[in-house]
């Protein structure tokens, strides 16, 4: 059995599309966004107190990317993954691993935006400047996609959209996509797919309460 332990629009919610896309059995346990996740309990799964962490029988694990990796090899026939030997295995990992460069620029602007709770805590200067490196990763998905294909590789859709698709959702939150037609076409084909609905959050929850966020100003 497979449970993954998720909280709303975080890293979780790649491994959450991941396992709708790949359809199989699983639990899904949420936990708030918050201290909950420093408990014991919680701790004896992810020692860093952060989500996602997923059990697949006796085996425990903690980082998206690998989840991701590990979870296409254990369902190969599903064709979410780009084994050794395949001609894009190497284009597949980049992608699926440059979700974190998205991320982690979506996650400072989480932070300044969202968890600081006093102006004089922002910094507009921080805002501004994972802004730009925001749209210079969105350059990249729109320039890999710039010759007509659907999907970030030419075989067609993976895991590595969902990887990449999950860090623009957030990162949509603080940096607007409008200018990019290729990004902008082939986000919208992501929305469009079943498993990715299922993996929002339900109205009302999840970290963010607005749609977007603009830089902050003095």
């Amino acid at each position: 059995m497979i449970t993954l332990h998720h909280c709303h629009q975080t890293r979780s919610m790649r491994s959450l599309w991941l396992l709708n896309e790949l359809g199989v059995d699983f639990r899904l346990k949420v936990y708030p966004f918050d201290k909950t996740l420093r408990s014991e309990e919680f701790l004896g799964l992810n020692p860093a107190g952060r989500v996602p962490a997923i059990e697949i029988g006796d085996t425990v694990m903690w980082e998206s990317g690998a989840i991701t990796e590990y979870l296409c090899e254990l369902y190969p026939d599903a064709g979410m993954g780009r084994g050794p030997g395949h001609p894009e295995r190497a284009e597949w990992l980049t992608w699926v691993h440059f979700c974190e460069t998205i991320s982690q620029h979506a996650a400072a602007l989480t932070q300044q935006h969202v968890v600081l709770y006093e102006d004089h805590m922002r910094s507009p200067t921080v805002m501004k400047i994972e802004t730009k490196r925001l749209g210079k990763c969105y350059e990249a998905v729109e320039g890999a996609l710039a010759d007509g294909r659907d999907y970030l590789l030419t075989s067609g859709f993976s895991a590595a959209d969902v990887s990449v698709g999950q860090a623009i959702y957030m990162a949509r939150h603080f940096a607007e996509t409008d200018s990019l037609p290729n990004l902008s076409a082939w986000y919208g084909r992501l929305e469009e797919r079943k498993a990715f609905r299922d993996s929002l959050p339900p109205e009302g929850s999840g970290i963010y309460k607005r749609p977007f966020y603009p830089v902050w100003d003095t």
